[in-house]
């Protein structure tokens, strides 16, 4: 990013850019505890956990490992529209398999386009093979939301410090 930035607009500029180029890592708390579920657990019990902490879906894994992700929507297509049963029916036999996962340096911005091409709310954020944690449309349009709302504060700051043209 070469240029002059001697003019208070210049570095207004460049500030805003380097506040935009983000990872996941940096601002969306990824060493927060993430609920996980074991693909043998049955889906009455990952259905309540999931509405006890009131979430829409869960990382579900099979001896430590991701292997899948179960959502309200599997609930709804693959257990209530078939008719199953959820205390007996194991997570692992309705979850969406091998789900696209990001690094921990995936920017903001690139998960939404993921998520918007391929028609999913949540993404799990993996290192190497070590889950970090789950990242949905709801946590990404906050992230967005806070970032407007920061440089719309940064542009005030700037217009009220600028002298009188």
């Amino acid at each position: 990013m070469g240029g002059n930035y001697s003019s208070p607009l210049s570095v207004f500029v460049l500030y805003s850019r380097l506040y935009t180029v983000c990872t996941l890592a940096r601002n969306l708390r990824l060493d927060q505890e993430t609920y996980r579920a074991d693909a043998g657990q049955t889906v009455l019990d990952v259905a309540k956990a999931m509405v006890a902490r009131n979430i829409g879906a869960v990382p579900v894994l099979r001896d430590g490992v991701l292997v899948g992700i179960f959502s309200e929507r599997d609930l709804m297509k693959r257990v209530v529209v078939e008719g199953r049963q959820a205390d007996s029916t194991q997570v692992g036999e309705v979850m969406t398999s091998d789900p696209l996962v990001v690094s921990p340096e995936e920017t903001p911005e690139n998960c939404m386009l993921l998520m918007r091409r391929h028609g999913f709310r949540h993404l799990p954020i993996c290192d190497g093979k070590q889950l970090r944690g789950l990242v949905s449309l709801r946590d990404l349009m906050l992230h967005d939301l806070n970032e407007k709302d920061h440089e719309v504060r940064m542009m005030r700051a700037y217009i009220q410090a600028s002298p009188d043209v």
